[in-house]
This record gives structure tokens, sequence and C-alpha cells, in this order.
């Protein structure tokens, strides 16, 4: 029976008890549906097989060679994760566009008795979905910027804003990178997994409260925020956080010198900077980093490169502050002393108390 959602309420409401992607594991590593586990009737080399057969030899001999290939990894599914499911089970199962893989496996669980559904159009058909609603439409929520300067802890208070109520929206957290050429260590997901993730996250919004989105570029690491995203929010109104330059320093200093980093791959990655800085400037730094001096390095890091870029890419923007907020220490008591602060900062936006200064 074919399934069709338009939101991912929908979907949720729908209670699948298992949505199964029946696509290639690299389909799947790719992007997949939220919530998705992976049972692929065609590995990646049997799916290039079956392609070639089917435009060198005949598309027959395609389809025969792909319904024996999809019969023995279904067979194995069945005898292996599916093994201890009971006939009251009830599975969506999607593939590319909705077609063959989907519509052989779906059959033969049907057969079982299970209530088995096809999704309609397939992964297909939740892409356009994301695509409408990351590139078409508007964002409904009102943002609200927080902006500071590179080791302000504004990751952190962006947290703590989301554990004191206020909706926030965490690009960094989805994009899995810290941002800056401190940057994310590890694999970024795909473009299309990010904008998953992030439609999830926008899709679960209150329209009517405002949301909270740390200042960030149009780029992640490697990712690109959705432009409608990006327009909404150079447009919105910021509260600004700061700190003297000793106490970010050492809280970049504890963020990225406790052994969570790789020493030598960061000093490789201020590399990046030999051609805005000099090559001298960059290997005093990549010095410190080496010998562990982090919050040295972090000291000139943002008295010598971040604090001028940031004020030169603030020319680029009208000033819409609506509240600024000065941290003496970016400790635990002070994070949360500062989010305490642009909480209520936000509260009184939402309220309407504040205006755009």
């Amino acid at each position: 029976m074919p399934y069709t959602f338009t939101t991912l309420a929908d979907l949720r409401l729908a209670n699948f008890d298992t949505i199964i992607d029946v696509r290639s594991p690299s389909e799947f590593a790719e992007d997949h549906l939220p919530g998705a586990i992976s049972l692929p009737v065609l590995s990646d080399s049997e799916r290039a097989e079956v392609g070639t057969i089917y435009t060198q030899v005949s598309p027959f001999r395609a389809r025969k060679t792909g319904a024996a290939l999809v019969a023995k990894n279904s067979a194995a599914h069945l005898q292996g994760p599916l093994a201890e499911h009971m006939g009251s089970w009830r599975p969506l199962v999607y593939c590319w566009r909705g077609g063959q893989r989907s519509g052989s496996f779906g059959s033969i669980l049907a057969q079982i008795g299970w209530r088995v559904e096809v999704l309609e159009g397939g992964y297909q058909s939740f892409r356009r979905a994301v695509v409408d609603a990351l590139y078409a439409r508007e964002l409904v929520s009102p943002v609200i910027l927080l902006d500071g300067n590179t080791g302000t802890g504004k990751t952190e208070v962006l947290h703590r804003l989301g554990a004191r109520g206020v909706q926030v929206l965490d690009l960094e957290g989805l994009a899995q990178h810290r941002g800056s050429v401190l940057g994310g260590f590890g694999a970024q997901p795909t473009q299309k997994g990010f904008e998953t993730d992030l439609f999830q996250a926008m899709d679960a919004l209150d329209p009517d409260r405002p949301v909270v989105v740390e200042a960030e570029s149009s780029r992640i690491g490697a990712l690109n925020v959705p432009p409608k995203l990006f327009e909404a929010m150079k447009a919105a109104p910021r509260i600004h956080v700061s700190a003297p330059v000793a106490a970010r320093a050492a809280f970049l200093a504890h963020t990225y010198g406790d052994g969570s980093v790789d020493t030598p791959e960061f000093a490789d990655r201020l590399d990046r900077l030999v051609d805005l800085r000099g090559r001298a400037q960059v290997e005093a730094w990549k010095a410190l980093v080496v010998d562990r001096k982090f919050e040295e390095a972090a000291a000139s890091l943002i008295e010598a490169h971040y604090d001028p870029r940031y004020a030169k890419g603030r020319e680029r923007y009208d000033d819409t502050t609506i509240a600024s907020f000065l941290a003496d220490s970016l400790d635990d008591a002070g994070l949360d002393r500062l989010a305490d602060q642009v909480a209520d900062a936000v509260t009184s936006r939402q309220l309407g108390d504040l205006t755009t200064a």
C-alpha cells in the first residue's frame, strides 16, 4: 500500500514501527529519512552490476539478475535483523523513487503478513519536502542572533539557553563543526544529511516564539547554510556577548586543549591562515600549540586575527544590537550568568519590551 506524507508530523503520527531504507549503503550514508535503518536489497557493487547489464546487455537480463540479488539479500534480512518481529509489526519501506527495490521488498514482507507500506515517490519525495522547506519557504519563527567574537562562549551559552526553555537552533551542532579555523575535528555530515537534520530542527520550532541562532557565516566548515535561513540571520536583531581577551583565551585553551583535539592536526590547521597573516606569524602560533601553550596561542590569535576579522565583517551589516552583555569570566558560573542575562533579553524581546538599538 503506498504511503504519502506532507510534513514530518504526518510521518511521526503514522506510528510506523520501523522505517526501512532498502537503497544501497552509499545512498543511505549520503542521507536518509529520520530514524530509518539500512537494509539494502542491493549492495553498491550489485547495484552497479545491474546497471551495467541494463545498459550493455538488456533491460530483461538486468531485471532477472536484480530480482535474484534482491531475493538473496531479502532472505538474509528476514533471517537476520527481522527474524524476531511479530505479526503486528508495521514497517514503512522506501527506496530511491518508490520503484522496484522497495516494491519488491514490500511485497515479500506483505506476503509474510506484516502490515507494510511503501513510501510513494521514495526518498526523492522526502528530499523534495526538505528542499521546499529550506530553499523555497521563509523561516516562520522570528530569529534573534547570538553574536560575539571568537572565544566568548556563544555555543555554550546557546546550549544553556535551550536548558532554560529558550528556543534555539544549533547550526554548529548540526554541522558537527566548531566554526572558524579552530574548526571541526572529524567528519562532517554530507550537505544533504545536514539539510535533513536542519529540516527536522526547524520543523520542531514553535512559530510563535523567537529562535536564537548563533551568528555564523554562510558556510560552516564544508557545509552551506541554506540561503533563506542565512538571509533571516543577516536581517535578525542581535544580542551581543563579550568578555576580556584573557577570559576568552582561557576559555579557548580549556575547550581546545582538553585532550579532545589532536594537537598536530590543530597546528596544521593554522596553515590556512598563512595567506592572511604570513608564514612567520603562523609558525609562531604553531610552535605555541605544539608546546601546548594553548592560552598564549589563543590570546595571540584573538588579538592578531579573530578580532580584526570580526570587526571587518561587521562593517557589512547594519547595527541591530538589541542587548549587550559583558562576562568577567567564562567558567561554568560565568557562562550560567551570561545565559541567564541572554534568556531574560530574549523573553523581554518576545514580550515586546525591548526596542532595537
